[in-house]
């Protein structure tokens, strides 16, 4: 069986979760407490040498970084989340990138916390609302809607979106000013891989 190893508001972890629903294999989601220090242990270390999430266990090898799952699972599972034709696929790419690279990075649990314990006014919630308004803005510029990122079907971009849109209305980042990006969550939100990965099935007890 393939094995997450993920943690249940981790963007990048909700990512692989819907990608792997898409496959439609078996596979179970262990939990690893970012809070209480668990990716930093000898064991998930030995997964993960940079002690993040997710890591996965598939086809005998055990892998890192969401967008490298999500590309595996989508050649060797034939997701279709990725288009052949070149343009397209950097097109699509750079979408997800734009997420995963730009907005995700600064706006890591870690980044944050660090940020607003350093003294003065910063708070997690401040430079939630400094850093990702302005990344999904251009995100928002960039879609082209309605029920997905880009052209008619589900891509990369998707799966990159709807963690990073969760993230926002955690930190009740405003998006009234983003309608495409609202409507494609919209949509998105109806497909069964979408909603069977959400974080609430996945909070611990």
């Amino acid at each position: 069986m393939i094995t997450l190893y993920d943690y249940w508001r981790s963007t990048a972890s909700y990512r692989v979760r819907i990608a792997l629903n898409l496959a439609g294999e078996e596979w179970r989601a262990v939990s690893v407490n970012l809070l209480d220090g668990a990716h930093r242990s000898g064991e998930h270390t030995a997964r993960n040498p940079q002690g993040l999430v997710p890591a996965i266990e598939i086809d005998g090898h055990v892998m890192t970084q969401s967008l490298a799952i999500i590309e595996y699972l989508d050649e060797t599972r034939g997701l279709g989340l990725i288009p052949a034709d070149p343009l397209a696929k950097a097109r699509v790419r750079a979408m997800a990138h734009a997420i995963a690279m730009e907005i995700h990075p600064v706006c890591n649990l870690s980044v944050a916390k660090h940020a607003s314990s350093a003294g003065g006014e910063i708070t997690m919630q401040s430079w939630m609302h400094r850093f990702i308004p302005p990344g999904l803005a251009a995100v928002e510029a960039m879609a082209e809607g309605p029920k997905y990122c880009l052209g008619n079907t589900l891509s990369l971009a998707d799966l990159c979106l709807v963690p990073q849109l969760y993230n926002a209305d955690r930190w009740e980042v405003d998006l009234a000013g983003m309608p495409k990006l609202r409507g494609i969550a919209e949509h998105l939100s109806s497909l069964p891989a979408v909603t069977e990965a959400h974080p609430a099935r996945f909070e611990p007890a």
